[in-house]
Parts: C-alpha cells; structure tokens; sequence
C-alpha cells in the first residue's frame, strides 16, 4: 500500500506541473500558490531535487521590491478564478495578488538543503534564496508589526490560508460590504458550494481587496487601514520557525548578518507567542489587534503554534488539547472543535482535516518530546488518504474527501510522511 500511494502522490504532482512551478489542482486553483509551492517541494525533493527548487525560485522571482511575497502568482491568463489579476490590479509585469501568505519557505529551503544528495546543488540555491526569504521575514515584522511587539498580525482571512476559519467571524463583521458590485465566483463551479466559503463572506472578502487597491497596495499604509488586524498563533509560529531554520542554515552557510538578525527575530517572537495562551482552552488563541482582546476559538490556529519551538510544557498542553479533540471525531486534527456550534466538518476551515497542517503539528510536536501525539497525527493522515484519496481537505469523522481533487500538497505530504517519519500500522 506504502508503495502504491507513493506512486500515485508522484502522478498527482506530475499531472499538475506546469513546468517551473505547479497548480495545486486543475480547475479550482489554475495558478501558483505561495505556501502551496514551497510544502509540494518537499515532495517534489524526494525524486527530483532540482524540481523542488525550481518550485521556490520561481515563487521568490516574484518577490514585492519592499519584500513581500504575493500568495498567487497569475503566470498565464485563465478565466476560471475568481478574483482575478483585473480585480487585485498590483500592476506587476506578472500579475499578482497584493496579499501574501503563511512564509513555510524558510522551512523548506532548510529542510530540502539538510537532505540533499546534491550538496552543491543545495548550497547554491540556499545561498541565493535565503537573503530573499530573510527580507520577505523582516518584512513581516516592519509593515505588520508596526509596534514591534514580535508578532505580526493578518490583514485579509486569505492571507493565513485558513480564508473562512470560525477565527475571523467577529472580526469579519466589522468589514463593510458597501461599493461591492457583482462578482461570478468560479470556485462553486469546480467545488460543492457546501465546502466552500459562503457568498457572504466572499463580498467582505472583495471588500477588502478593493480597499487595498484604492491605496495602491503601499503596505506602510495597510496595517492601520484595515478593519481586519488578526495575530493569529498558527502564522506566527511558521514565520518564526522559518526564522530560526533561516537563522541556522545561514549560520552554517557562513552567511552571519543574515544568521544574527533571523535568530533575533524568531527570539522576540518565541517570547511574544506565550501572550496568545489561554490556560481556559488549553490552547493558544488569536487576538483581535484592532479590537483589543483575545478571540474567544479554539481553532486549530492555536494548536499549528506546535510548529514553533514553544516551551516543552505548552508543547505537551497542546498534545492534551489534540487528545480531547480525538475523543468527538475519528481523525485528527480537525480544523475547529467537533464539540463546539460553529463546527462544519465539510466546510473547508470550519472543521475538516488538513493533511498539511497536521505535518506541521506532527513536526513540531515530535521536536519539542510529544512522539506518540506526532505518531498519531500521522498515522490518522495516512488512513485518511488510503480510505478516500488526495483530496484537498477530509471530513474529520467521517473521511469525506472534500473540496477540489487530486490535490498537489496532499500528494506531497504523502511522500513526505511516508519517506521521512516512523508511521504506526
């Protein structure tokens, strides 16, 4: 069985290459994804390791001059997304959003670096890429972290790749719908509509790309002009582990400036992180920066904080939290609480199983001493897959696949569980 879906994780990331870089399916998602990208070249490393760097040089050629790094690149026309280039209008010679998304990168380059069979192949394309990742980090902290508190905060629910978790519902009622015309949405057309956000959202969504466009994407404006200013644990916790794994792979690769100035980074912001812990939810837990106060939600935001090196015994807190959560549904990790109202286990970050995110819960979680927990993770990701396929998401009780099929970073998870971790029978 290991062999077979090996095998057909291999065609699915074949099937949507698009030569230097891939869609994350046919239809749904015609164009690159920021995060999408840099997680399938973990997979893509595995067999082809100039094809896994391939993939982040060509998501990092599309850097922002201020640093950013857009969360799609629009690398040929196609009308079947929406919203599309003439909606974000960021005027770059390849058109791209004007958002960007959770920054695995730095976590990529290191990890495909450390196992490289090409050691110079690897030390070439680090050496070029981590001074882009290292800018794309400071500025995180510079355009989103205005008061320099260590953490940074989400400006669009796009942004943390979690677009309609049960986090952003208070939040997003403050975001007007006002000058927001018809739109087609293209997704509903390629996806059940029940595993998609609503069309309610879509409009606040719109709202404020349109808004971000009237101040010509300047992100020294963006933060204080957003209704929308969420520190999410989740995010966090990726840009400071890609901190620290671009502090230590810079550091060996004798590149000090960069090495000091991540390490200070991904420092302040291990610090910072533990003002998102509720000792109530046993969890960590968003906070509303432009309300003032922690988000009342035990998503799984709080419990992707594992992916940071947090303290051990917040580490081990979260591994009880997931142990509760497995009691109301058959896999883990569902993406909000089973026993909670707002649960939706079809609907796309209100409640299904993320094989993605689990990878990163399972790797933090077997770091920091929780090996059994990360064993589970796994072990539940792989009977996902062999019950109901590369699906982009799973029902967390019921492993029904959901949303788009034959899906490029669950493939990759796939090789990448299957090649590098101790997956229980």
């Amino acid at each position: 069985m290991k062999d077979e879906l090996i095998k057909h994780a291999r065609q699915v990331l074949s099937d949507n290459d698009r030569g230097t870089y891939t869609v994350p399916t046919h239809g749904l998602y015609p164009f690159q994804w920021n995060w999408d990208s840099a997680l399938s070249a973990l997979g893509f490393a595995h067999f082809d390791e100039p094809r896994a760097w391939t993939e982040i040089d060509t998501l990092m050629a599309h850097q922002w001059d201020d640093g950013m790094v857009p969360h799609i690149i629009f690398h040929e026309e196609d009308d079947g997304y929406f919203p599309g280039p003439d909606v974000w209008g960021t005027g770059r010679p390849v058109p791209t959003s004007g958002i960007t998304q959770p920054p695995v990168a730095g976590f990529a380059v290191r990890r495909i670096h450390d196992r490289a069979t090409d050691k110079a192949l690897a030390t070439q394309k680090a050496k070029a890429l981590l001074p882009k990742i290292h800018a794309w980090h400071q500025w995180f902290y510079r355009c989103r972290d205005p008061q320099g508190t260590g953490l940074i905060a989400l400006l669009h629910p796009w942004e943390s790749g979690r677009d309609n978790s049960v986090d952003w519902d208070d939040a997003f009622e403050r975001v007007p719908t006002d000058g927001v015309g018809d739109f087609v949405r293209r997704d509903t057309s390629h996806a059940n509509p029940a595993h998609r956000p609503t069309d309610e959202q879509y409009k606040r969504y719109i709202w404020l790309v349109q808004t971000f466009r009237s101040l010509r994407w300047d992100n020294t404006r963006l933060h204080d002009a957003s209704p929308f200013r969420i520190v999410d644990p989740g995010f966090n916790a990726i840009l400071i582990r890609s901190c620290q794994d671009v502090a230590d792979l810079a550091g060996r690769l004798g590149m000090s400036d960069i090495a000091s100035e991540a390490r200070a980074m991904a420092d302040k912001g291990i610090a910072a992180m533990d003002s998102l812990w509720s000792d109530a939810l046993g969890q960590y837990q968003c906070y509303d920066r432009a309300a003032g106060r922690p988000v009342d939600s035990a998503s799984i935001g709080g419990i992707l904080a594992a992916f940071a090196p947090i303290p051990k015994e917040r580490a081990a807190a979260l591994a009880t939290r997931i142990e509760k959560l497995a009691k109301a549904c058959n896999y883990l990790v569902p993406s909000h609480d089973p026993t909670a109202p707002e649960f939706d286990g079809l609907r796309y970050w209100r409640g299904p199983v993320w094989l993605i995110v689990n990878y990163m819960i399972a790797d933090g979680l077997e770091r920091a001493g929780q090996v059994a927990m990360a064993e589970r993770i796994l072990a539940d990701s792989v009977r996902l897959i062999e019950k109901s396929g590369f699906a982009e998401y799973h029902h967390p009780i019921t492993a029904e696949p959901c949303g788009g099929a034959h899906f490029t970073w669950t493939a990759a998870m796939v090789i990448e569980i299957f090649s590098t971790c101790e997956v229980p029978a």
